[in-house]
């Protein structure tokens, strides 16, 4: 079966472990570019067409040339048709600056399988413990240089916090500014039910906007559920009736515990999870 699955942009298939990245490439020497993160099941890309315009508007941001959608949408499928190991695939674009002598930005497109890990957080939930990113809630209007809300390839503080997070016994976090509002985890999107209605912190407070979680709250609309953009805070969150962490690849995962306090099972994920447009989803 197949490990890995690469694709060059405008190149098609290459050997997973065919040299792809100059040594000077950007996006390895200083994090300069971005991504996306796709579930692929049964050989279709779940909501692949909001990912990719989320790929154009982190690229928007970091000023990098915007990404041609049909050069994109060919390298992908190129990916998911060759791919022969298992029903779901984690399937990764990927598009930097490129070389620091000069040259045209790097694309490409790579198929991998889902960690056991992950797959067994679907189906257990996370104990989650709150972290400070130090920054006030209108930092991301205030600076925009400092691409907050955009999905680059810097990502060594959110893998720091995940590593802080497990010494002190959970398995994920959710970061909150200093006046304690509640903005995202390190990869995903925070979503709670309070009385029958969905709600989600706003994208202004400098969060990535969730292409799960509008996939979740167009569901629930569609079925009858209100949902809501708002502010929240953390005694918001240990009052719900239900807290998730939302994200392409980890659908949307219970958290169970916040802080070392036990959160209420109330039996809605489940629920959740057939408001998404997906086919039949292993290890839910």
């Amino acid at each position: 079966m197949t490990d890995r699955v690469v694709a060059l942009l405008g190149d098609g298939l290459v050997g997973p472990d065919a040299p792809l990245l100059r040594i000077d490439d950007l996006g390895v020497l200083r994090g300069d570019g971005v991504f996306e993160t796709v579930l692929v099941v049964d050989g279709v890309a779940v909501e692949f067409e909001a990912h990719l315009a989320r790929l154009a508007r982190s690229a928007a941001m970091l000023e990098l040339p915007a990404p041609d959608p049909a050069s994109w949408r060919v390298c992908a499928q190129t990916v998911v048709d060759a791919w022969d190991g298992g029903r779901e695939m984690t399937l990764r674009l990927v598009l930097t600056r490129g070389p620091e002598s000069g040259g045209p930005p790097t694309g490409y497109a790579m198929g991998a399988p889902l960690s056991p890990t992950l797959l067994a957080q679907r189906r257990q939930g996370v104990a989650v413990v709150t972290l400070t990113r130090g920054t006030v809630p209108d930092l991301a209007a205030q600076a925009p240089w400092l691409l907050l809300g955009a999905k680059t390839l810097s990502y060594a503080t959110n893998m720091a916090a995940l590593r802080h997070a497990e010494r002190l016994g959970a398995q994920d976090v959710v970061f909150t500014a200093s006046d304690g509002t509640v903005l995202e985890g390190p990869t995903s999107t925070v979503v709670v039910a309070r009385g029958g209605t969905l709600c989600t912190p706003p994208e202004e407070l400098g969060i990535l906007p969730g292409t799960t979680q509008a996939a979740l709250f167009r569901g629930a609309e569609a079925a009858g559920w209100p949902t809501r953009v708002q502010r929240l805070t953390v005694p918001d969150l240990l009052a719900a009736d239900g807290v998730w962490l939302c994200s392409s690849v980890r659908l949307v995962t219970p958290v169970h515990t916040l802080d070392g306090r036990s959160l209420p099972d109330t039996g809605l994920t489940p629920r959740l999870l057939d408001l998404l447009p997906l086919p039949a989803v292993i290890g839910r």
